[in-house]
């Protein structure tokens, strides 16, 4: 919205609502982590050309020509010292040093950028790991399995839940050990993050009915059709997803995923303890008013006057 009124085009709108939440550097870690390399490069790809023609297919179907021009936001990144308009950038070039820029980066990367994903993280991990503990081996795979069905079921269950990319890596990864094929789980993976009752409103509002209508389609298109396309990929080249799924860990050293395991729930404890202290202080009340004491009700004599 902030895009939009900023001069943004509907297309350039329409392309950053949907390439945004598909992908991203945590996200595409993470895929490659509990995924495997098809995945990690599918997710991001399959994002990049669904944006692409919804944005251009928004364009071409705009009726009405956008008039504002985008103003681009040239403050400095590192701490907002200036605004770029009145400090050219060959000045500021000079405020912070090499290494300012990467400890402002790394501070965004375990801070800023964590706080925001660590709850949908974990419940990602948790759904997953019930999927894995409760559901049996071949329950998924014997309903949903693969195949244009499957694809739509995943349409169906991602467009008008909110699920966040980080959170939906987890649940891909545990649907596809449980036997859903790999074009399926891309399904998910795309529609899931990019959609939702809430998203879709706001997008309704903002835009209009027809671009709600091209971004809606744009997705489960697009994700159909290279759902189907990866599944082809897997079976030309003989590869299994359950084998490959989750062993990235094992390029690693056993202290190393040690030491990733705690690095990851020590920068957790603090935006967790925040959402947690949040969530305590909206479940309390008010305590109503205990009785008030006699002298409290009655007035006094001053206030009744002369009797």
């Amino acid at each position: 919205m902030s895009l939009r009124k900023q001069g943004a085009s509907r297309g350039a709108t329409t392309a950053f609502l949907i390439s945004t939440p598909e992908s991203g550097v945590d996200s595409i870690l993470i895929t490659y982590a509990l995924l495997d390399p098809i995945m990690t490069v599918a997710r991001p790809l399959v994002a990049f050309i669904t944006a692409s023609v919804a944005g251009i297919a928004e364009n071409l179907m705009s009726f009405t020509p956008d008039a504002q021009v985008a103003e681009p936001d040239r403050s400095c990144p590192v701490d907002g010292c200036c605004d770029g308009i009145d400090c050219p950038p060959e000045k500021h070039r000079h405020h912070h040093s090499f290494v300012a820029r990467i400890r402002a980066g790394l501070a965004y990367a375990f801070g800023d950028l964590w706080a925001d994903i660590a709850a949908w993280f974990f419940v990602g991990l948790l759904l997953a790991g019930v999927i894995t503990v409760l559901v049996p081996a071949d329950f998924l795979g014997r309903y949903l399995g693969a195949g244009l069905q499957a694809m739509l079921l995943m349409l169906a269950v991602g467009i008008p839940f909110y699920i966040c990319a980080s959170s939906s890596t987890p649940i891909a990864a545990a649907l596809i050990l449980k036997g859903v094929s790999p074009g399926a789980a891309l399904v998910f993976l795309l529609a899931g993050p990019a959609t939702n009752m809430a998203s879709l409103a706001v997008l309704f509002g903002t835009l209009g009915k027809r671009a709600t209508a091209i971004y809606l389609a744009s997705i489960a298109i697009c994700s159909v059709v290279f759902g189907l396309l990866v599944d082809r990929i897997y079976t030309h080249w003989g590869i299994s997803a359950q084998a490959v799924a989750g062993q990235a860990a094992e390029l690693l050293p056993a202290w190393v995923q040690w030491a990733g395991a705690v690095t990851v729930l020590l920068i957790s404890v603090k935006p967790l303890g925040r959402l947690a202290a949040a969530w305590l202080r909206k479940r309390r009340k008010p305590r109503p008013d205990s009785a008030a004491a006699p002298d409290d009700i009655l007035p006094t004599a001053s206030e009744c006057g002369p009797t």
